[in-house]
Protein backbone atom coordinates (compact mmCIF):
# COMPACT_ATOMS: atom_id res chain seq x y z
CA UNK A 1 0.00 0.00 0.00
CA UNK A 2 1.50 3.34 -1.02
CA UNK A 3 2.25 5.69 1.89
CA UNK A 4 0.77 8.73 0.17
CA UNK A 5 -2.66 8.75 -1.41
CA UNK A 6 -5.27 11.10 -2.77
CA UNK A 7 -8.76 11.35 -1.35
CA UNK A 8 -11.79 12.00 -3.53
CA UNK A 9 -14.17 13.44 -0.93
CA UNK A 10 -17.20 15.41 -2.14
CA UNK A 11 -15.56 18.81 -1.72
CA UNK A 12 -13.57 18.07 -4.86
CA UNK A 13 -14.52 19.45 -8.28
CA UNK A 14 -17.24 18.29 -10.67
CA UNK A 15 -16.92 14.99 -12.56
CA UNK A 16 -14.85 16.09 -15.58
CA UNK A 17 -12.53 18.25 -13.50
CA UNK A 18 -12.10 15.44 -10.97
CA UNK A 19 -11.25 12.97 -13.76
CA UNK A 20 -8.64 15.40 -15.08
CA UNK A 21 -7.21 15.96 -11.58
CA UNK A 22 -6.96 12.22 -10.96
CA UNK A 23 -5.25 11.63 -14.31
CA UNK A 24 -2.75 14.38 -13.46
CA UNK A 25 -2.18 12.74 -10.06
CA UNK A 26 -1.44 9.38 -11.67
CA UNK A 27 0.85 11.07 -14.18
CA UNK A 28 2.96 12.61 -11.39
CA UNK A 29 3.13 9.36 -9.45
CA UNK A 30 0.14 9.00 -7.13
CA UNK A 31 -0.85 5.36 -6.85
CA UNK A 32 -3.26 5.23 -3.89
CA UNK A 33 -6.77 6.64 -4.21
CA UNK A 34 -9.47 6.76 -1.58
CA UNK A 35 -13.14 6.93 -2.48
CA UNK A 36 -16.56 6.00 -1.12
CA UNK A 37 -20.03 5.61 -2.57
CA UNK A 38 -21.25 8.54 -0.44
CA UNK A 39 -18.62 10.80 -2.06
CA UNK A 40 -20.12 10.34 -5.51
CA UNK A 41 -16.60 10.06 -6.96
CA UNK A 42 -16.32 6.36 -7.77
CA UNK A 43 -17.27 6.77 -11.44
CA UNK A 44 -14.74 9.58 -11.93
CA UNK A 45 -11.99 7.51 -10.33
CA UNK A 46 -12.83 4.50 -12.48
CA UNK A 47 -12.83 6.67 -15.59
CA UNK A 48 -9.47 8.22 -14.67
CA UNK A 49 -7.85 4.83 -14.06
CA UNK A 50 -9.29 3.54 -17.35
CA UNK A 51 -7.99 6.54 -19.29
CA UNK A 52 -4.51 6.29 -17.77
CA UNK A 53 -4.42 2.61 -18.72
CA UNK A 54 -5.37 3.52 -22.30
CA UNK A 55 -2.72 6.24 -22.43
CA UNK A 56 -0.07 3.91 -21.05
CA UNK A 57 0.57 6.02 -17.94
CA UNK A 58 0.05 2.82 -15.97
CA UNK A 59 0.41 -0.66 -17.41
CA UNK A 60 -2.20 -2.50 -15.33
CA UNK A 61 -4.88 -2.03 -12.67
CA UNK A 62 -2.45 -3.62 -10.20
CA UNK A 63 -0.33 -0.46 -10.32
CA UNK A 64 -2.92 1.55 -8.39
CA UNK A 65 -4.21 0.90 -4.87
CA UNK A 66 -7.91 1.62 -4.54
CA UNK A 67 -9.65 2.05 -1.19
CA UNK A 68 -13.39 2.44 -0.85
CA UNK A 69 -15.76 2.45 2.08
CA UNK A 70 -19.01 0.84 3.13
CA UNK A 71 -21.49 3.31 4.61
CA UNK A 72 -22.72 2.66 8.15
CA UNK A 73 -26.33 1.98 7.06
CA UNK A 74 -25.14 -0.83 4.80
CA UNK A 75 -23.26 -3.04 7.26
CA UNK A 76 -25.93 -5.73 7.54
CA UNK A 77 -24.59 -9.01 6.18
CA UNK A 78 -27.28 -9.08 3.47
CA UNK A 79 -26.20 -5.68 2.14
CA UNK A 80 -22.40 -5.80 2.09
CA UNK A 81 -21.91 -7.85 -1.08
CA UNK A 82 -24.57 -6.05 -3.19
CA UNK A 83 -23.18 -2.67 -2.11
CA UNK A 84 -19.63 -3.79 -2.93
CA UNK A 85 -20.78 -4.99 -6.35
CA UNK A 86 -22.36 -1.58 -7.07
CA UNK A 87 -19.12 0.12 -6.03
CA UNK A 88 -17.10 -2.12 -8.34
CA UNK A 89 -19.58 -1.41 -11.13
CA UNK A 90 -19.21 2.35 -10.73
CA UNK A 91 -15.41 1.98 -10.63
CA UNK A 92 -15.48 -0.44 -13.60
CA UNK A 93 -13.09 -2.66 -11.64
CA UNK A 94 -13.05 -6.30 -10.59
CA UNK A 95 -11.69 -5.75 -7.09
CA UNK A 96 -10.71 -3.25 -4.39
CA UNK A 97 -7.40 -3.30 -2.58
CA UNK A 98 -8.96 -2.15 0.69
CA UNK A 99 -12.60 -1.93 1.76
CA UNK A 100 -13.38 -0.11 5.01
CA UNK A 101 -16.49 0.53 7.06
CA UNK A 102 -16.85 4.30 6.76
CA UNK A 103 -18.08 4.92 10.30
CA UNK A 104 -17.62 2.42 13.13
CA UNK A 105 -21.27 2.60 14.14
CA UNK A 106 -24.45 1.05 12.81
CA UNK A 107 -27.11 3.59 11.97
CA UNK A 108 -30.60 3.04 10.70
CA UNK A 109 -31.53 4.74 7.44
CA UNK A 110 -34.40 6.57 9.15
CA UNK A 111 -31.96 8.20 11.57
CA UNK A 112 -29.67 9.26 8.73
CA UNK A 113 -32.61 10.61 6.70
CA UNK A 114 -33.86 12.61 9.67
CA UNK A 115 -30.37 13.97 10.31
CA UNK A 116 -29.98 15.20 6.71
CA UNK A 117 -33.53 16.58 6.69
CA UNK A 118 -32.78 18.62 9.81
CA UNK A 119 -29.54 19.89 8.29
CA UNK A 120 -31.49 20.97 5.21
CA UNK A 121 -34.26 22.64 7.26
CA UNK A 122 -31.74 24.58 9.32
CA UNK A 123 -29.63 25.50 6.30
CA UNK A 124 -26.49 23.68 7.33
Amino acid sequence: MPLIGMGTAPSLPQHDELVSTLIDAIEIGYRHFDTAAVYGSEEALGQAVGETLQRGLIKSREQVFITSKLWCTETHRDLVLPVLKRTLGRLKMDYLDLYLIHLPVTMKKKVISLFFYLLFVFGK
